[in-house]
């Protein structure tokens, strides 16, 4: 986790995730199986949402070098709604199926062809273009 903190915070996630569904722990079996999933997805959700400010960060960085291009930085709220909307994003891709999320990050991120997703994956471009749309489909309907 790189420090304390880190520890700290990801623990009481953890446990507000499994206090908010204290309803699905009745008659569990394997309690201590279940905190460790638990804490292994956000621990995943957090990397995830790390990866995609990181990437924001450096493409802001690339354009303050830019003295030419300085009358096209963004303004600050500006910045705020890109992150809030990066924050919905990770949340509905949280939603949809690993491969859903993968096709996704792959396409919009990366900028990969659905063939070279498809490839990647092991999988036909049609069953590209059926990931892509739930993961679109699931941002539409977490965004309103």
């Amino acid at each position: 986790m790189g420090c304390a903190h880190n520890a700290a915070d990801l623990a009481q996630d953890t446990f507000l995730r499994i206090l908010s569904s204290r309803d699905a722990l009745l008659g569990m079996r394997e309690p201590r199986a279940y905190l460790t999933t638990t804490a292994k997805h956000l621990l995943l959700d957090r990397a995830r949402r790390q990866l995609l400010e990181q990437t924001y960060l450096a493409e802001l960085s690339a354009l303050a070098m830019l003295p030419s291009e300085a009358a096209f930085y963004p303004a600050p709220d500006e910045i705020l709604l890109a992150l809030e909307a990066l924050g919905q994003i990770d949340q509905a891709l949280i939603r949809v199926s690993g491969n859903a999320r993968q096709a996704f990050l792959l396409h919009y991120l990366e900028g990969q062809t659905q063939a070279e997703i498809a490839e990647q994956l092991d999988v036909s471009p049609r069953m590209v273009r059926h990931y892509l749309v739930e993961a679109l489909l699931q941002c539409k309907l977490d965004m309103g």
